[in-house]
């Protein structure tokens, strides 16, 4: 089975040029739906549509759940974050714990946390 590729192929170049088309032709009947009176609507035969004030309610309800979209994000991300309190925020499964081993002054130290303590001692202990 072939390695999926973000390139571009010709079966998404179709769909992609078929929902290109398909949001227009909805564009263009939701403009048709608000704008043409409901009088012009009936004398071409077109009898149910819904109530012109979900034209305005729709949008300005997608828009307003985008917008609430950010709080409830930020509210999430509070919630399943530990508290400051919790020893989960120094170490946890995580961890990658420094090696002991020696490494040659000009080299690049492999990725490992830093404790509580080594933070502190550079943070606020200054050598005066």
């Amino acid at each position: 089975m072939p390695e999926h590729s973000p390139s571009p192929t010709p079966e998404r170049a179709i769909y992609g040029f078929f929902l290109y088309l398909l949001a227009f032709v909805l564009f263009f009947l939701y403009l048709v739906w608000a704008w043409v009176p409901d009088a012009w609507l009936h004398q071409l035969g077109l009898d149910y549509w819904p109530q012109k004030q979900w034209a305005v309610a729709l949008p300005t309800f997608a828009c307003f759940c985008f917008l609430m979209s950010y709080s409830l994000y930020f509210g999430l991300t509070f919630l399943n974050s530990p508290p400051l309190t919790s020893r989960e925020i120094i170490k946890d499964s995580h961890t990658i714990v420094p090696s002991d081993r020696s490494f040659p002054p000009e080299s690049i130290p492999p990725l490992a946390d830093l404790s509580i303590t080594e933070v502190n001692k550079r943070l606020y202990l200054h050598d005066s």
